[in-house]
């Protein structure tokens, strides 16, 4: 896999991507399901900044770059990312100690869906890209 061209490589984190962003929306689901269960402490599930380092960490040839925010992509530096999933509170929430906030799930799950539809397009794309290369640009 270390022979990997970019534009294989930029594929398989797109395609990384969108697997980490449904399981995010699953646990925001989960959290939205859960806003009426007495005790339920909200999860947040993350893997922003594990996917960054992994990506801006990946130079594999030490290549050239023109610029310090150019990066060639490895894929089995990103695709080690899991992410983690974590409790935000302490079940100590008013009343029935649930500390849910339904409002905040929503705008939570808004923002995964746009990155999701994001990254979702991009993948379309460079499958076209590849698409029309293969067909010999016709």
């Amino acid at each position: 896999m270390n022979s990997l061209r970019p534009l294989d490589s930029q594929m398989l984190l797109l395609s990384k991507v969108l697997d980490l962003r449904a399981e995010k929306a699953q646990v925001i689901s989960s959290n939205i399901a859960n806003a009426e269960t007495p005790g339920y402490s909200p999860s947040v599930f993350n893997f922003e900044q594990d996917l960054r380092n992994a990506v801006q960490g990946s130079n594999p040839v030490n290549l050239a770059t023109s610029n310090k925010n150019h990066f060639s992509l490895n894929s089995e530096n990103f695709n080690s990312v899991t992410g983690k999933i974590t409790k935000t509170a302490d079940g100590s929430g008013p009343g029935d100690g649930n500390d849910v906030s339904v409002e905040q799930e929503m705008i939570s799950l808004s923002e995964n869906e746009i990155l999701y539809e994001t990254s979702a397009q991009l993948l379309k794309k460079r499958i076209g890209l590849l698409k029309y290369v293969i067909s010999g640009g016709q």
